[in-house]
């Protein structure tokens, strides 16, 4: 008979465990802090004023007048939840709306929105491509994506970061063996900070009649004259990608995801994708939230410019200390390389000593002795705010030895 054990018996779990438990004895633990107020450029933790340098809320929108102003009519309205999925009786008019501003802000045919913004990613891929089709994906594409390679049962190949060499030899090799290929990146990467090549990207899918798939998390508000995201960046023609995914919670200050594109393609996903018809819709409040968000970006262009100043000012201080901060360029994404990971959590713990939060990122989710903190400038810092991070930074890091 087979010995019963314990649902933790399992060399990955024990190990993963042991790791926990290790850096939690050496007084490390950094993540899962309960933060007591917004999410905005200053928080409190255990009762402790910090400096808020992690926060997705790039453009300090989360405490925003205006949106709180609807959120709370929305829900005077509509109340808190949606009451059931989008095809029979989640639908509201806000759904309507929010996708119809959706597709104008990104210049596409449709839109649609899900309740989350990492299923939006799995149920787009896994629905749209499936036996016979190539997915074809930056290797630090969002592990969303990489979920919805393994659901869609479609033949997936990697080409190695941004480069457009290695891009094209995978075309080459692989195009006329497929009905269908796409290329899927993420538009500014969460973890390194840079953004994807389009242009060149579009270009080699021209060459090799594939589709483009952007995924706009963090490029949404961010980047671009207008803070419209990849296409502003690049000042990219209406359609010059087929699809657009992106998330309403991060610049967007919600819940959620969306998906914009051509209308036969959003009209095929609302009546096909899993998670749209057995999910239950986007609470009407955070439809509302996400859509006066979406309005003042279009209006505030001002918010753009402060944004934009402070993680230029940020990042150049940055690398005059001396810190390696990869290919980071023009995105409120900062990674700045502390290198294993018993000194990366000792430095995110000794800039909390300071006064600031700032997150803590190591193996798995970046590669084994590449631990960086993951620095995200906002709008609403000041400047004087980002001096004295930077001068926290360059002190901490003589300590340790980092710079």
């Amino acid at each position: 008979m087979r010995k019963i054990t314990k649902i933790t018996d399992n060399t990955k779990i024990k190990n993963f465990l042991k790791r926990a438990k290790y850096f939690e004895k050496l007084g490390l633990n950094s993540y899962m802090l309960p933060i007591q107020n917004a999410a905005s450029s200053k928080v409190l933790v255990d009762g402790q004023e910090l400096l808020m340098l992690g926060s997705y809320s790039y453009l300090g929108l989360i405490t925003h007048p205006e949106i709180i102003k609807v959120g709370h009519e929305a829900m005077d309205k509509y109340g808190v939840g949606a009451g059931g999925v989008r095809l029979l009786t989640g639908t509201t008019d806000l759904h309507h709306t929010l996708e119809k501003k959706i597709s104008e802000f990104k210049r596409t045919e449709d839109a649609m929105v899900l309740s989350s913004g990492y299923v939006t990613n799995m149920t787009l891929i896994s629905t749209l491509f499936g036996k016979d089709d190539l997915i074809i994906i930056d290797k630090y594409d969002h592990q969303s994506i990489y979920d919805g390679c393994i659901l869609s049962k479609a033949d997936w190949k990697r080409f190695n970061h941004n480069d457009m060499d290695n891009l094209a030899e995978v075309l080459e090799e692989h195009r006329e063996n497929y009905k269908r290929v796409i290329v899927i990146v993420d538009g500014v990467y969460s973890m390194d900070g840079d953004i994807a090549p389009m242009p060149e990207i579009i270009e080699l899918a021209k060459q090799h009649k594939a589709f483009t798939m952007v995924d706009e998390a963090h490029s949404i508000g961010t980047i671009g004259p207008n803070g419209r995201g990849i296409d502003d960046y690049f000042n990219l023609e209406p359609g010059a990608i087929d699809i657009y995914m992106g998330t309403l919670s991060k610049a967007i200050p919600s819940i959620g995801g969306y998906i914009a594109a051509n209308k036969d393609v959003i009209t095929y996903l609302k009546f096909n994708s899993n998670a749209f018809i057995f999910s239950a819709a986007l609470p009407p409040v955070s439809a509302a939230v996400a859509l006066k968000a979406i309005e003042i970006i279009e209006t505030d262009i001002e918010r753009i410019r402060a944004l934009q100043k402070n993680y230029t000012h940020f990042i150049n201080g940055v690398k005059e200390l001396g810190y390696d901060t990869l290919k980071s360029k023009d995105t409120p994404i900062v990674p700045v390389i502390i290198g294993n990971d018993v000194k990366t959590f000792r430095f995110a713990k000794q800039m909390r000593k300071a006064g600031i939060l700032v997150p803590p990122i190591v193996y798995p989710a970046v590669p084994l002795d590449a631990g960086r903190l993951r620095c995200c400038v906002m709008a609403t810092h000041t400047e004087e705010e980002i001096d004295y991070i930077l001068a926290a930074m360059e002190k901490i890091g003589k300590n340790l030895k980092v710079i």
